[in-house]
């Protein structure tokens, strides 16, 4: 077994510095917006997440080696190239991850924590789930284990990633030259993804590759006349971390509670969020088609003379 740190953990005085640093510009510049109370929030996150992934390590961990040391087709070892190709495919993992993480609502319950802010700076990068270990998202990187990358290498691979997503969660910066746009996510690409736009929903899902997003159909760019807003699309109104942590499971328990049937109960579980038997919630999808509705009948309409 690998002993390879945890890339997180080591970067956490650089996160809180970069934060300190972009309240800074914030204030001379106006180019980032904080409020006391988000950002407050979004550090208690942060910290309650780093405490629950501790506390529920070993789990994953245990889980991800006897997968890997009982059905692993090869054994690739630790060489430098091995480390590139975990790279690589965790990221496409994370897409997968992240995808579902907003097309299903066992896994929306874990990842809305994320999206519960209306304010978009650095600190909102560390606003973390505290129940992501309750998903069935781990199950996405077994086909890494499977090929015979070694745990702890893709660990530590992913460690890196949500490092580099760090920085793009940022209104301070405009674009990257149009390479970099093209190859990789920019806090361009993920303010879209944070957007409540019902334009820019369920968009821009990658972690470092964008090819994910652009070879799977869910690419949208940012556009100037569209600038985005953040938060939920039903805006939580509380600061409280508990209710931030726990508010859509809650959610689903009620659901659930008073679901007529078992296929109701498990859809209420596995559908999108928002997914109710009657319509009388709307999903994103629903939220967008009414959107592209309204849009159609405005161009259909004759422009009055004046």
């Amino acid at each position: 077994m690998l002993d390879l740190p945890d890339p997180t953990q080591l970067a956490v005085p650089a996160f809180v510095l970069l934060v300190l640093a972009e309240i800074f510009y914030g204030w001379k510049t106006g180019r980032a917006r904080f409020e006391g109370k988000d950002t407050m929030t979004s550090l208690i996150m942060g910290l309650g997440s780093t405490v629950s992934g501790a506390l529920t390590a070993a789990l994953a961990i245990g889980f991800s080696y006897w997968v890997w040391a009982n059905f692993a087709l090869f054994d690739l070892g630790a060489a430098w190239w091995v480390f590139v190709l975990a790279f690589v495919l965790d990221d496409l993992a994370y897409y997968w991850i992240h995808r579902m993480g907003h097309r299903m609502r066992w896994m929306w319950a874990a990842h809305v924590i994320h999206h519960s802010s209306q304010h978009y700076n650095l600190s909102t990068a560390l606003r973390q789930t505290w129940t992501g270990q309750f998903t069935p998202g781990i199950l996405f990187k077994m086909p890494i284990f499977l090929l015979g990358v070694e745990p702890a290498i893709v660990f530590f691979c992913a460690g890196i990633n949500l490092i580099y997503q760090f920085w793009i969660h940022t209104e301070a910066i405009d674009k990257m030259p149009r390479w970099f746009e093209y190859l990789f996510n920019t806090p361009s690409h993920h303010r879209v993804h944070h957007a409540n736009n019902p334009r820019y929903l369920d968009a821009n899902y990658a972690g470092v590759f964008m090819v994910w997003d652009r070879m799977f159909g869910s690419f949208i760019p940012e556009e100037k006349t569209e600038p985005c807003r953040y938060g939920l699309v039903t805006d939580l109104g509380t600061f409280n971390p508990l209710r931030v942590a726990l508010h859509e499971w809650v959610g689903i328990f009620k659901d659930i509670w008073h679901a007529a049937t078992w296929r109701d109960r498990m859809l209420f579980l596995l559908a999108p969020p928002g997914w109710t038997p009657d319509g009388s919630r709307m999903t994103s999808d629903m939220i967008r088609s009414a959107w592209l509705e309204r849009n159609k009948a405005k161009s259909k309409d004759p422009t009055p003379a004046d």
